[in-house]
């Protein structure tokens, strides 16, 4: 295999988390009776452009598809993280009645719909159609079609280039990161904006994040090599926010190489940090697999020593990042009998590979468990904040990454 951005051969490992099913393939009850299909879930570090990647083996399509049950409404901390940053690019960059927005993979309208109420032209392209369903339901316009430069020469085609281009944890999840931002600098106005969020590479390897790494995320970035490949599609990163979301995410705004929006020293200041870590050189990568099994083996230990002394322990979130982490540690029913989840997209469907039922949050008042193991952990304020009905019945919560946390 040869990097996805610079074409070097990929010969350093990275991560290897065995095989395993795609993280949104939830099963229903007739699912239970045929085999799942696995893939081998292996990141590799590419030593020219330092781009994180995992192994190719399947499509995007097999991912996201009109199965995906991935809403990112459910969470009322995106939600306002959404809101907030509508509110400060409209701000920011003058947006009116007169400007153009673009959101690729817009999922169900939870950002648009703050452009809609504003009365700010936009459109939203996401290819799975559970979610672009709902988005069109609220009034967001959306194009049921994945994004690259073909797509972006037909809007650019049809005068429908953007002010804006918008992409929350988008930019990890596409097979071809060349051709996506190309279309980026296609679709984009010549003095417009491109703002991407996705998990920050230093973070994840601080702490310990590995189940954030799954078959969707094709890609694992640092600023370094989001600067390379913003530079080779005649776009300029002018500035850079360093994000609580996702445990550690990065805001960076793009612009066309001559435009006229002014770098911001912060760009250079990140830049410097990444390089004194280390990230430009082999030894930063090595390693991480002894950080991973680390985690798997605290929650494995937490879950045997709970079933040895009788206590009950329920999940919280069918997250992805839910579905690595008990994947890699091979945990299954007998040792976490179910999660629940808010999501009427998952509950009473099975977790694939571990296939542990997804149940509604009123499971938790009609039987409060001893522990409450919260998957999603970069929600876990919000979780706890929550279920605090249950921390007065007795309730511990606890969440595995960094390391294991017994509240």
């Amino acid at each position: 295999m040869n990097c996805r951005h610079c074409h070097t051969p990929l010969d350093q490992v990275f991560l290897d988390l065995g095989s395993a099913p795609p993280s949104n393939a939830y099963l229903s009850a007739e699912n239970l009776r045929i085999p799942e299909l696995h893939y081998p879930l292996r990141l590799f570090v590419c030593r020219n452009c330092r781009l994180v990647q995992t192994e190719d083996y399947a499509a995007e399509a097999e991912f996201f598809n009109a199965e995906y049950a991935y809403f990112s409404s459910t969470s009322r901390s995106w939600l306002d993280h959404a809101k907030a940053y509508a509110e400060l690019v409209t701000r920011r960059f003058g947006l009116d009645r007169e400007s153009f927005v673009i959101e690729v993979a817009s999922n169900d309208g939870y950002l648009l719909k703050n452009f809609v109420a504003a009365d700010i032209a936009c459109l939203g392209i996401e290819p799975t159609a559970s979610t672009a369903a709902a988005a069109e339901s609220i009034g967001v316009p959306t194009l049921r079609e994945f994004f690259g430069s073909g797509l972006a020469t037909q809007l650019a085609n049809e005068g429908r280039k953007a002010d804006l281009i918008a992409g929350n944890n988008v930019f990890a999840h596409v097979p071809d990161i060349n051709d996506f931002t190309l279309g980026l600098a296609t679709a984009l106005k010549s003095e417009g904006v491109i703002t991407l969020e996705f998990p920050h590479l230093m973070r994840l390897v601080e702490f310990s994040q590995f189940d954030t790494v799954y078959h969707e995320h094709f890609s694992y970035l640092s600023l370094l090599t989001a600067v390379r490949i913003f530079k080779q599609a005649g776009l300029r990163i002018f500035d850079v926010e360093e994000l609580p979301t996702h445990g550690g995410s990065l805001r960076i705004y793009g612009c066309h190489q001559d435009a006229g929006h002014k770098d911001a020293s912060v760009v250079a200041s990140l830049l410097a940090e990444e390089n004194r870590r280390g990230m430009n050189t082999d030894g930063f990568y090595q390693g991480f697999q002894a950080k991973a099994d680390a985690v798997k083996n605290g929650l494995l230990e937490f879950l045997l020593c709970a079933r040895r002394e009788g206590l009950s322990v329920a999940g919280y979130g069918a997250a992805a990042k839910g579905n690595t982490l008990l994947n890699y540690a091979g945990v299954r029913p007998d040792l976490l009998p179910f999660i629940v989840d808010a999501a009427p997209s998952k509950t009473g469907r099975y977790m694939p590979g571990s296939r542990i039922p997804i149940l509604a949050p009123s499971a938790l008042d009609e039987n409060p468990p001893d522990y409450l193991l919260i998957l999603p952990w970069n929600i876990s304020d919000e979780v706890r904040a929550q279920n605090a009905g249950l921390a007065a019945r007795g309730t511990r919560f606890v969440t595995a990454v960094p390391e294991l946390r017994v509240d």
